[in-house]
């Protein structure tokens, strides 16, 4: 199990999810890693939860991977080309999980995400942040090129702009990342867990079923060309219509009344 490593609560079918070292920053070591994946696969799987929401206990949302860990990965004779490729490994499958949840993810950003940090804000669905946060992909600084990273960045950057910030090491401020498309929306620091809980209560409150199905095809359609997205989302679109409450939801619009869905 997760411990106390990661803290997950549950309310009004919301599952906020918080990182919960903040000593070492949130820093994904082996442990964070694991306990992300537990807590997630868990949550995948709770058709109670509509919505999950990540965010970091302390004084910033996460500060990448623990260069501690990995220093000593590093040294140990037994790991050392092994270590880190099971590391990228692990932390590339707990970025492509976000994704294939069923339920919308979104990022509450505060303080810093940097590297592997701000590879989870962008493998996120949606992301709030406070107005004084920063984001960057700061492994060149170190010597690290932060290619999986990358991988995640420019999925959500135009090229020109994801490649400066990989190669300068530079930070970006929110306004900036919300102008590139890295998060949604942005608060004052003491408004941002109401900010983000307003969005998750939002979407919380459509049909799940009608969300579920969305997101999949969303990440579906994406892969394909144009005329292959079509095709799917065409039969995407048949699936959900030929739901019940979908049924309701377009009788009560109708016939101006709230939808009582099952």
């Amino acid at each position: 199990m997760s411990g106390d490593l990661v803290l997950c609560d549950v309310t009004e079918q919301v599952a906020v999810v918080t990182m919960n070292r903040p000593a070492a920053l949130n820093a994904l070591s082996d442990a964070m890693l694991a306990a992300m994946t537990e807590t997630l696969s868990r949550l995948a799987q709770d058709t109670g939860v509509k919505v999950v929401v990540i965010k970091g206990a302390g004084k910033v949302f996460c500060a990448g991977h623990d260069l501690k860990e990995m220093q000593a990965g590093r040294a140990s004779a037994d790991k050392g080309a092994a270590y880190f490729a099971d590391l990228f490994g692990r932390c590339g499958s707990l970025m492509q999980m976000i994704p294939a949840m069923p339920q919308p993810v979104i990022a509450q950003v505060h303080g810093i995400a940097t590297a592997a940090g701000c590879q989870l804000v962008a493998s996120c669905d949606m992301a709030v942040a406070a107005e004084d946060a920063r984001f960057g992909v700061n492994g060149v600084n170190i010597g690290l090129f932060c290619s999986t990273p990358m991988v995640a960045l420019t999925r959500n950057l135009p090229r020109k702009q994801a490649f400066e910030m990989l190669t300068t090491g530079e930070f970006i401020h929110a306004d900036r990342a919300r102008e590139l498309g890295l998060i949604n929306r942005i608060a004052a620091p003491d408004q941002l867990e109401s900010a983000t809980m307003t969005l998750a209560r939002t979407v919380a409150g459509k049909l799940g079923a009608a969300v579920r199905i969305g997101k999949r095809a969303f990440y579906q359609q994406m892969q394909m060309p144009l005329d292959q997205a079509y095709a799917y989302t065409g039969s995407v679109m048949a699936e959900n219509m030929l739901l019940r409450d979908t049924d309701e939801g377009i009788s009560a619009f109708i016939e101006k009344r709230k939808p009582d869905w099952a």
